[in-house]
């Protein structure tokens, strides 16, 4: 990997003739890097990027470092259906209070994932103390059920519907 590229003769930045390390670095892994990132894009639109940072915001790893109280909000904010907006001001007491909560309790200390994290809250009951971040926990993890469901259910539509049938 570390031999010149005998066919090109191109230099790079520094001088140096170009290696297949380097090619395989820079033309390579880079424009594959780069398509995916584009795919990526094409298939999330900014209503689900937002989505997917909010539930990422709740992951309870490495004792909540991810923890940001206004992407959270932004969170409930995209489920208008569920929280009103006294609701959403409760929640924001809330959210501060619970931080400080279970950043202090040390069963919280070790958890990897949204589901241990409703599993500990239970147990402690904080649940019942901070009710509305349990929803939106609860929210979290029925997430992909739902979208899994729904793109199921399309997934048969096209089966269903073909133009012998409409």
């Amino acid at each position: 990997m570390d031999e010149i590229i005998e066919s090109r003769r191109i230099t790079l930045v520094d001088g140096e003739p170009m290696t297949y390390i380097h090619h395989f670095h820079v033309e390579i892994f880079a424009t594959v890097i780069d398509e995916v990132a584009e795919e990526l894009n094409n298939r999330f639109n900014e209503a689900n990027t937002n989505l997917l940072k909010g539930v990422l915001r709740l992951d309870p790893s490495n004792n909540f470092a991810r923890f940001d109280h206004h992407e959270i909000l932004h969170l409930a904010r995209l489920y208008f259906e569920d929280f009103s907006t006294a609701e959403l001001a409760e929640l924001h007491y809330q959210l501060e209070l619970y931080i400080d909560v279970v950043r202090g309790v040390p069963d919280f200390y070790n958890l990897v994932d949204v589901g241990a994290l409703a599993i500990k809250m239970v147990k402690h009951k904080y649940h019942i103390c901070f009710p509305l971040v349990y929803r939106l926990i609860e929210l979290a993890l029925v997430l992909p059920i739902a979208t899994a469901t729904v793109e199921r259910c399309f997934s048969t539509m096209n089966v269903v519907k073909t133009d012998l049938r409409n």
